[in-house]
């Protein structure tokens, strides 16, 4: 005979409604009530039906999220984060892989909006009137970048390219070069007036050394591109590019942090494991995940079959600048981390 939620909840010493919430709401049952009913689950090798629950909750108990790169080393910190967070409220993750393509993120919001609670979008490069009808869609939330329409947690590069600026001039540094990442970035657009402001206010000068795939090959043409410049140190748009470019730079013999210095941007596990460790601003890469899925969560707990982005701008639940949660940007603060790939200036003849 097939073991009932009424047989976990005799099991765990808990009502019925109490086992039913651990599994469907677990944010509203006591920490020790819930491990109760997920203990007695266990034993009991119970396994709520998700398509039963659909039916009475109208939840799936999934949650997707497209990234535009799974290659890419930035993200899997913040999966890591989401999925957590996720399985903490009883739901599980489908993820999806944009390819960097721009285009393709909406077709993708298409085909899981079926299949899933909501949607995380990370570094999404849709323009606004596709995030608006996505946002018609399904539920969504947002991660490294920021909308007027959606909820979502950004990298704030306060105080991170501060610091890493006022920490080069402190080396000596007088002239500071950035490798940015691809022109559709928004993050990228944030960061470069925030760098000529922050050199402006040293007495520092800045060059804008251009846009790049923020790929291995991205990194290694920004070396290429710094090499025609008489910069010191160099601001790169992600560590990934950023350890591209120090190989390349020292496949030209030019020494790092010697001859010129790096810092990049993420703070990924391998910038700690290179010779020399990159300096690096670090991203709060898996709160970010974490803060998605409770943006996602407590936004989809709210609708009752209104439109998505009427919801976005409904009265009631407001936070003191007038915003719903359910509208809310939070930005969590960067920090620099100086490593080995930055070092004095040298004075250059």
């Amino acid at each position: 005979m097939a073991t009932t939620l009424k047989d976990v909840a005799a099991l765990a010493g808990v009502s019925v409604a109490t086992a039913s919430r651990a599994f469907q709401r677990p944010e509203l049952v006591g920490t020790t009530s819930r491990d109760k009913v997920l203990a007695a689950a266990a034993d009991l090798g119970y396994s709520p039906n998700r398509s039963a629950r659909a039916l009475i909750t109208g939840r799936a108990g999934v949650y997707g999220v497209i990234v535009p790169d799974l290659e890419n080393p930035f993200f899997p910190a913040v999966l890591k984060g989401a999925q957590a967070r996720a399985h903490q409220l009883g739901s599980q993750l489908l993820i999806t892989d944009a390819g960097e393509a721009p285009e393709g993120e909406l077709p993708l919001v298409r085909t899981l909006a079926a299949q899933v609670d909501g949607i995380v979008l990370c570094s999404s490069r849709m323009t606004e009137d596709s995030l608006r009808e996505a946002a018609d869609i399904t539920p969504l939330s947002l991660v490294n970048r920021v909308s007027p329409v959606l909820p979502g947690v950004f990298a704030d590069p306060i105080p991170g390219i501060p610091s890493a600026i006022r920490h080069l001039h402190r080396m000596g540094h007088r002239h500071v070069g950035y490798v940015g990442g691809p022109s559709v970035s928004r993050s990228d657009a944030v960061r470069r007036p925030m760098i000529e402001r922050t050199c402006t206010e040293a007495g520092m000068d800045w060059t804008d050394i251009g846009s790049f795939p923020p790929t291995v090959d991205g990194g290694r043409s920004g070396a290429e591109a710094v090499l025609l410049t008489d910069v010191t140190a160099v601001l790169v748009y992600n560590d990934f590019m950023a350890l591209a470019l120090m190989e390349r730079l020292r496949s030209f013999g030019v020494d790092v942090p010697g001859e010129i210095s790096v810092v990049g941007w993420d703070d990924i596990e391998f910038s700690s494991l290179v010779t020399p460790g990159l300096s690096t601003v670090r991203v709060p890469r898996y709160d970010m995940g974490v803060t998605a899925i409770d943006l996602l969560h407590d936004g989809g707990s709210r609708r009752n079959g209104e439109s998505h982005l009427e919801s976005q701008g409904a009265s009631g639940d407001e936070d003191a600048h007038g915003r719903s949660p359910k509208h809310a940007r939070i930005g969590l603060p960067t920090q620099f981390v100086p490593r080995g790939s930055t070092a004095k200036a040298i004075a250059r003849e």
